[in-house]
């Protein structure tokens, strides 16, 4: 693994003069790597779960993620946030948000790697499986790209559905990337916006207000005009936006293109971007619509059944994007304690530190193996209904335990490395404010939760389908047996199911991963997964490990040299 001493690649300057900054116990920056190649547990994964045929891809990604001037691109595009012009020297309204040119770098270099569109242009089985890799990978390169790039995964099929937009879907699909702001019938490929959320809806998208007019005819297919406001737009230079508004029927989906079919603007207005704690190479916005054209996906008054389909794939990418995150502040950290010494030795070598980390890489071993199993159940779905009734109930399980672990997860790799974690110029610091980002939208904890307990009422072979998973693990485990009944139980019973939502939903995440760790993973990894999460029920606090037996292990499998 080569390392180096700089962000930017420039040599410090007086090394080894014997000057007041002659550094010897500094860690190089962690580049020069693989991040595949580093990582057996996604290698296991990738193969375990059918799609060992994209491994070449997943490699490709991997040395991008430890590129030294990538990750300077990353910092460049995070630091150098996008700016929205309104208007042109002259005052006309142009509505062009721009972006420092390392941004555009990173979207050519993902949409290169289809980290956008695998799932929907693989050559063999298991599309979803390889692209769950590269967003995982991906998000251990730079986070604001993986918004559009997840909203065009999670957009293809909605668009392909009807017919009047299915070109729209197809050019979707495209490799090569084409910031230009001009008529979609111009471009190489596209990207899409989703903006569902209105300031007094949040997640509750019967109670928007944006209205839709049918132009001519009603229903799929036929064009609208849409008059409201929207108080977040995922990514606002897309050049179509997917859009919600109420109809005489009720709730519609629709689509809205930035130019109309005769080459003019269409009447979509950025209002101005959001100042966001995290994700800040991404231009979020709140947009208005003033009579703008749109194509209504599906019929009126199913706009919230269709926008959730959007939303199912999504939440996937997120649960995938989250354990990016926490394995790349896991790779961090543990190259940190390699390479940093106190007390003669290495940080590493410490026990209570070799705790911590080997207590982390539990985490991020669990919520991976997670996210591949239900993205193997979204490939087998239509051929499978075991695999259909865990495609439903899975992402809105996956999302909310693998997001709601992330940020506490990445405050602690950050304190692992003091205070070089907490400066601006390590990644350390981009990844804590991101962490939070993935468990709000799409729907937050509280409204996953629920929508885990809407799958299992709507389909009661969807709960017993994941005890069925947990149950594959029968007789590895005594601990996790006793759990595998316990969780029935507390199913079962129906007193206060909601109240008690976050409880369950987080106990059924956990035994789901243990199961798929007893089955896969070295058994000094899933046995302690078992002895912290399952039996002690773990906790906010990492570093709750009993002993040291079969921490080396753990720690050498979380960054393979």
């Amino acid at each position: 693994m080569t390392t180096h001493t700089h962000a930017d690649g420039v040599s410090p300057i007086g090394a080894g003069r014997g000057d007041t900054h002659d550094v010897n116990n500094t860690p190089p920056v962690l580049a020069g790597y693989n991040a595949y190649d580093a990582d057996p547990a996604l290698q296991d994964a990738l193969h375990r779960e059918g799609a060992g045929w994209a491994e070449g891809r997943a490699r490709a990604l991997g040395a991008l993620a430890g590129d030294l001037d990538i990750q300077t691109k990353a910092r460049q595009a995070n630091r150098n946030i996008p700016e929205f012009r309104p208007y042109d020297s002259y005052g006309q309204r142009v509505d062009v948000v721009e972006y420092h040119p390392a941004y555009h770098d990173l979207m050519t270099e993902a949409m290169k790697a289809e980290v956008h569109s695998l799932a929907w242009t693989a050559p063999e089985k298991g599309g979803h499986v390889a692209r769950a890799a590269l967003s995982f990978l991906w998000n251990q390169v730079e986070n604001g790209v993986g918004c559009p790039t997840g909203m065009a995964y999670a957009a293809v099929p909605v668009l392909r559905a009807e017919p009047a937009t299915a070109a729209w879907g197809e050019k979707m699909l495209g490799t090569e990337y084409d910031p230009r702001l001009v008529p979609i019938e111009e471009k190489t490929a596209i990207t899409v916006a989703t903006t569902l959320t209105e300031k007094h809806g949040g997640c509750d998208l019967r109670a928007n207000s944006t209205t839709a007019k049918p132009v001519n005819g009603r229903g799929a297919g036929q064009p609208y005009l849409l008059s409201g406001h929207k108080w977040f737009c995922s990514a606002p230079m897309g050049d179509v936006w997917l859009t919600t508004a109420i109809t005489e029927g009720g709730p519609g989906l629709f689509a809205a293109p930035r130019f109309l079919p005769d080459g003019s603007r269409n009447r979509c207005f950025i209002q101005g971007l959001k100042e966001k704690c995290g994700n800040r190479s991404n231009a979020s916005s709140h947009i208005e619509y003033k009579d703008a054209w749109a194509i209504m996906l599906g019929e009126e008054g199913e706009g919230v059944r269709k926008a959730m389909t959007d939303v199912h794939y999504t939440r996937l990418d997120f649960a995938a994007g989250s354990s990016g995150l926490m394995r790349l502040a896991l790779s961090l950290a543990v190259h940190y304690g390699r390479h940093r010494r106190a007390f003669q030795r290495a940080l590493v070598d410490l026990p209570l530190m070799s705790n911590v980390l080997a207590d982390l890489a539990l985490d991020v071993e669990g919520s991976l193996a997670l996210s591949m199993r239900i993205a193997r159940a979204l490939d087998e779905a239509g051929d499978d209904e075991t695999a259909a009734r865990l495609a439903r109930i899975g992402p809105p399980m996956a999302k909310f335990w693998c997001c709601k672990r992330a940020p506490g997860f990445i405050a602690e790799t950050l304190e692992c490395m003091g205070g070089n974690g907490y400066i601006e110029d390590a990644p350390m610091a981009r990844l804590y404010r991101e962490a939070p980002l993935n468990g709000i939208w799409e729907g937050s904890s509280n409204m996953v939760c629920l929508d885990v307990f809407r799958a299992a009422e709507r389909d009661p072979g969807a709960l017993e389908a994941v005890f069925a998973e947990i149950d594959t693990a029968g007789g590895a485990n005594a601990a996790l047996d006793r759990a595998a009944i316990e969780i029935k139980d507390a199913f079962a019973d129906q007193g206060n199911r909601e109240f008690r939502a976050r409880r369950l939903v987080e106990r059924l995440a956990l035994l789901w991963q243990a199961a798929l760790l007893v089955q896969h993973a070295p058994a000094a990894l899933s046995d302690a997964f078992i002895a912290t999460r399952v039996v002690e029920r773990h906790g906010p606090l990492f570093g709750r490990l009993e002993n040291a037996r079969g921490v080396a292990e753990i720690l050498e499998r979380a960054l393979a040299p």
